[in-house]
């Protein structure tokens, strides 16, 4: 998953738009959209950010300073561990090339002390977009932890694994019907990302897919099945 392979195999899907969301750090975002420059390609800088709930939150942003601004926050609240590579593999920062910078030697692995409240609240606060991810898996997820939306949280959508059906969903959880859907890949691999997302924007911002989200100024959101 280097950089210029990411891009390499965006283009190949046709993809416009892709987010870099790795767990609880924005360290390699940077590289990605370097190496994405000169391409018809935009990639957010974002994060995965796992509550101390154990649920899966995606934040997006416009520019790399705030999903660096968010990450300072986060690592002030992962425990005050080191990674162990052994358990969990290391954990590389790499330029846009994808050649090698430094290890990431904090342990990424874990829950910060954050609730899901307060992390949809915080990354609102920086004028990004939170996103309930992979709700429909048996872990790690709002549904599988919590059961339920926390009244008042300020989801943007709900993002689905690539096989989820939304139709399903929706019938299954009468709750999410006021929520927008996305699906994606949470890819670790690069066979692993996928093209099941459509969004009608006039421009790749956070701002045109949080309307798309909300079905805003003929802009609108699909989940396409291939």
């Amino acid at each position: 998953m280097i950089p210029p392979l990411i891009v390499e195999r965006a283009e190949q899907l046709a993809l416009g738009v892709i987010a870099i969301t790795d767990h609880n750090s924005a360290e390699n975002v940077a590289a990605v959209i370097e190496a994405a420059r000169g391409h018809e390609l935009t990639v957010l800088p974002g994060m995965e950010v796992q509550t101390r709930e154990e649920v899966h939150l995606l934040c997006l942003f416009d520019r790399v300073e705030q999903a660096l601004s968010w990450q300072e926050e986060v690592y002030a609240r992962l425990p005050p561990l080191e990674n162990n590579d052994d358990v969990f593999g290391p954990q590389f920062v790499v330029d846009a090339e994808g050649e090698f910078l430094r290890y990431n030697h904090r342990l990424l692995l874990t829950s910060v002390s954050y609730s899901v409240e307060q992390v949809a609240e915080a990354v609102e606060v920086r004028g990004g977009l939170c996103v309930a991810a992979h709700i429909d898996r048996p872990s790690y997820s709002l549904l599988a932890n919590l059961g339920f939306v926390p009244p008042g949280t300020h989801f943007a959508a709900l993002e689905l694994s690539r096989q989820a059906s939304a139709e399903r969903m929706r019938a299954q959880n009468p709750m999410l019907e006021r929520y927008a859907f996305i699906a994606s890949g949470d890819a670790h691999r690069l066979d692993e990302m996928c093209d099941q997302t459509i969004l009608t924007i006039e421009e790749p911002t956070i701002a045109e897919i949080a309307m798309a989200f909300r079905g805003e100024n003929g802009r609108r959101v699909k989940v396409m099945r291939s």
